[in-house]
């Protein structure tokens, strides 16, 4: 009787011994699968949509490069024309120049597959009604910046938006010693704000 007891004791148990192991194993492979799910969702999402530098929540794609300061995309569901703030790059008549900074601007766009993200000062946009920016590639570069490092861009800073302001010095004082660009030999004949005086827009 006693040896029955124990063989029902093992038929009644065995199989909620199988079936707690077997709910164990799935519970654990459904969490390596939830986990495998997420961290690809994130992967495509750092990809396609980067996180903004500044906590801005706006990454846009540029539709079209006007000059080399002003660019297009669709931010928040409307096609807007986006000023890059602090810079002034040379008017598309100032040639040879005015076509090397659209070129310039548009080296930093590609290497950063058109995808930018929008950095905010005081103001968000200028009496033109245009979106005013700091703008920033997936890698972390301050495309304002990197234009007047580069000798495509002049300073062009003006109160309240100034939160960079030392940065564009900086990075202009560099630009001339290095004789990058505008600054080299035969470079910008005139700043282009003051050409825009000579030649106002119709």
């Amino acid at each position: 009787m006693v040896t029955l007891a124990r063989n029902e004791f093992f038929i009644i148990i065995a199989p909620e011994s199988i079936i707690f192991s077997m709910a164990k194993r799935y519970y654990v492979i459904s969490c390596i699968l939830i986990l495998s799910v997420i961290s690809l969702a994130y992967g495509i999402k750092e990809r396609y949509y980067p996180p903004d530098n500044k906590g801005t929540g706006k990454t846009v794609l540029v539709e079209k490069i006007y000059d080399g300061d002003t660019i297009s995309a669709f931010v928040n569901g409307r096609f807007e024309k986006i000023r890059l703030i602090g810079i002034d790059a040379p008017e598309m008549d100032q040639r040879p120049w005015g076509k090397k900074a659209r070129e310039c601007l548009r080296s930093f766009i590609s290497a950063t597959d058109s995808r930018i993200s929008l950095e905010y000062d005081i103001e968000r946009r200028d009496k033109y009604g245009r979106i005013i920016a700091y703008t920033w590639t997936q890698h972390g570069q301050m495309i304002n910046e990197e234009m007047m490092k580069n000798g495509c861009a002049v300073l062009f800073t003006f109160p309240p938006n100034v939160r960079y302001a030392e940065r564009f010095r900086a990075a202009q004082k560099k630009a001339q010693e290095h004789k990058a660009g505008i600054w080299g030999e035969n470079g910008l004949q005139e700043r282009p704000y003051d050409y825009r005086k000579k030649h106002p827009r119709k």
